[in-house]
């Protein structure tokens, strides 16, 4: 059973596996696969229609799997690696840590954007992009510059304390904690981390930046901590709803797994630490 850990206390060791497990990833092919995929549902999930990956109760288990995927890929490379998670309540600045030339490179040039230094520039040759919103082929971030702060430890404590898991009509309009995680409502905590990085980052094309990956194992551990302070609540809708993902019902593009399934996850995986 893997731990994922916070990516500040990453080992130098741990940090140059992961990079290199993503790099082998993006060699052998395996990786685009996945920006793909994110961005069918980017397009697809919609208010009133249907919606499994986005703006709907399944948004955290469906990304819960799409972890899990990723993160096995991975592990068919290097069998150490986990994935590690960025919180950004606590890294909040674009000179934080995890920019750094030996992760995930730094901030965006001010020209085009592109990012020059750590593993993913692409005057290294290794991080071409290949599903991409048009020509240019290298990564791209804008720290700062979509909104100006990332979200706070207060901001994230306030959608924790919010106790019912989502509510109709089962979208971005909706209450309860899920829609206030996601962020169309409320201090917006995941939409605007997308936001703050930019670039890529701020497409449905987000996964061209590895970043992503780490926040959204951060996701993951709010609604893990969130899942251990609400014992007596559980995913919402639990059945009959049209559009939507029930609590049993499978999840595309998998076909395999349901919320209900994902619910515990400490058989597979745990954190480094609690929130």
């Amino acid at each position: 059973m893997g731990v994922r850990k916070n990516q500040a206390n990453l080992t130098a060791q741990e940090k140059r596996a992961f990079v290199n497990a993503v790099l082998a990833l993006k060699a052998n092919g395996g990786y685009d696969p996945f920006v793909t995929t994110h961005n069918q549902f980017i397009v697809s999930d919609v208010d009133n229609g249907e919606r499994t990956g986005h703006r709907s109760p399944s948004f955290l288990p469906w990304h819960r799997q799409y972890l899990l995927e990723f993160e096995r890929a991975l592990q068919a490379v290097d069998p150490s690696v986990n994935l590690p998670y960025w919180d950004w309540t606590a890294d909040r600045t674009a000179t934080a840590g995890i920019w750094g030339a030996d992760f995930m490179g730094g901030n965006g040039r001010s020209s085009d954007g592109q990012v020059t230094t750590g593993p993913f520039a692409f005057s290294g040759g290794n991080w071409r992009l290949n599903v991409n919103t048009d020509s240019r082929t290298y990564l791209r971030r804008q720290l700062g510059t979509g909104v100006a702060q990332l979200p706070s430890r207060a901001d994230a404590d306030s959608v924790l304390a919010i106790t019912t898991y989502d509510a109709a009509p089962w979208n971005s309009s909706s209450a309860g904690f899920r829609n206030n995680l996601e962020g169309w409502r409320g201090v917006n905590l995941h939409n605007r981390v997308h936001v703050w990085v930019g670039g890529q980052m701020a497409t449905g094309m987000s996964p061209n930046d590895p970043v992503f990956w780490l926040h959204h194992c951060f996701v993951d551990k709010l609604w893990s901590e969130w899942q251990k302070r609400n014992p007596g609540q559980t995913y919402l809708p639990t059945a009959g709803t049209p559009d939507v993902i029930d609590l049993n019902d499978r999840m595309k593009p998998w076909n395999t797994v349901s919320p209900a399934d994902l619910l515990d996850h400490s058989g597979t995986y745990t954190y480094d630490t609690g929130f």
